[in-house]
């Protein structure tokens, strides 16, 4: 099996945001996302009713609205557009009593009382992968960087999964499931992986390995196309792109941007040092699997594996210095701004940390949790 990757700008960036409706008095999800999504087509005359929002997009879930950007040169014309798309969503949510919502999980619905889309590509998710596949009550941000030769894909992969626990740290933001504290900072993050072709990507060393996976997994039914790949950090050839899927759900755009700088960073830094005649250093498999549970786990007080040689480090204290090393490629990207926000998280405490201390602060009442979470996208 070819398959073609596209012709990219190296380092522009697209954002996809998974964000959740959420009834404005119980908190509760409400499955009304084509109710949603007609009520943004009536705000663009020109839309038939099967034509997709170019920016507003379904998701397997009925109380899902994904918010997509075009392809972007910085992080602020990402976040800006993520706004623009947002306070246009608002225009026909607001009047349905509806607020919008977004951290890695809901801290109280029941997984499995919500509505799948009706599409026939659900349906056949939903059937293979049964009670696993009806848990997916889960809300991410992906980030996808362009790459301008097909042969960085694969080593970006790799080097973007060595830090794996830095993203998942920091966007951390699901440790309630169904009414419960999992214990976990990201329950997402080991919820996903249950899925056939999620979770870390396999290592191939040459493209043409690449292609014979994807021709194996359609060959013996797994897969019926390469987009349902689900990896943490996968190549997107359609785009030409790497897309990095290993953050939960985030309720702020500065928190976003904080996000997609370092993505955007870390990916320009690899494809110099490949430009260069450089090579990425690989983790072995049973290093990178744990530094993925310790993150999901701990969180910002994770000890993470750095290299090949284990050695470890509190992934706070090396996103710091990781922050120092790649300041001069933000400055060529313009997005210093935006990777120092990662500081900011660092000091100011993830998603997880701050919904427990709300719901600590209410006895324990997790509406409360959903409450400060919509006033937090309410700023964004």
């Amino acid at each position: 099996m070819q398959i073609d990757f596209a012709p990219s700008r190296q380092s522009t960036l697209g954002v996809e945001w998974e964000v959740a409706l959420v009834d404005s008095e119980t908190g509760d999800l409400r499955s009304v996302a084509n109710e949603v999504l007609a009520g943004v087509h009536a705000l663009h005359g020109g839309l038939d009713a099967d034509d997709e929002h170019p920016h507003v997009k379904q998701e397997l879930l009925l109380n899902t609205v994904e918010i997509v950007t075009d392809v972007c040169t910085t992080v602020a014309q990402a976040k800006a557009e993520l706004h623009r798309n947002l306070v246009e969503l608002r225009k026909v949510t607001d009047p349905m009593g509806v607020d919008l919502y977004c951290a890695g999980s809901h801290p109280f619905a029941p997984p499995k009382l919500q509505p799948v889309t009706d599409k026939e590509r659900y349906a056949r998710l939903i059937d293979r992968t049964q009670w696993w596949g009806q848990q997916m009550v889960i809300y991410g941000v992906h980030v996808h960087v362009g790459l301008d030769r097909r042969e960085k894909a694969l080593p970006i992969v790799d080097g973007l999964i060595n830090f794996q626990p830095h993203f998942q740290a920091l966007s951390a933001s699901s440790p309630f499931w169904g009414g419960e504290d999992t214990g976990y900072a990201s329950q997402r993050a080991l919820m996903f992986q249950q899925l056939p072709t999620a979770g870390l990507p396999y290592q191939f060393e040459t493209w043409a390995g690449f292609e014979g996976y994807v021709a194996d997994m359609v060959h013996t039914g797994v897969i019926d196309d390469i987009t349902e790949i689900r990896w943490d950090v996968r190549p997107v050839p359609r785009f030409g792109t790497v897309e990095m899927r290993i953050a939960d759900g985030l309720s702020s755009l500065q928190d976003i941007g904080a996000i997609a700088a370092l993505t955007q960073c870390l990916v320009d830094d690899m494809s110099t040092t490949l430009d260069n005649g450089g090579t990425i250093p690989v983790m072995p498999p049973w290093y990178r699997v744990e530094n993925k549970w310790r993150a999901a786990r701990y969180g910002m007080e994770a000890i993470i594996i750095l290299n090949a040689a284990g050695d470890e480090m509190l992934v706070t204290e090396h996103l710091e210095r990781e922050l120092e090393r790649l300041e001069p490629v933000a400055r060529k990207l313009g997005c210093v701004a935006e990777l120092a926000d990662v500081e900011r998280i660092i000091r100011g405490g993830a998603g997880y940390q701050w919904q427990r201390d709300i719901a600590r602060d209410n006895g324990g009442d997790l509406l409360s949790v959903v409450k400060d979470n919509v006033a937090r996208m309410r700023l964004a």
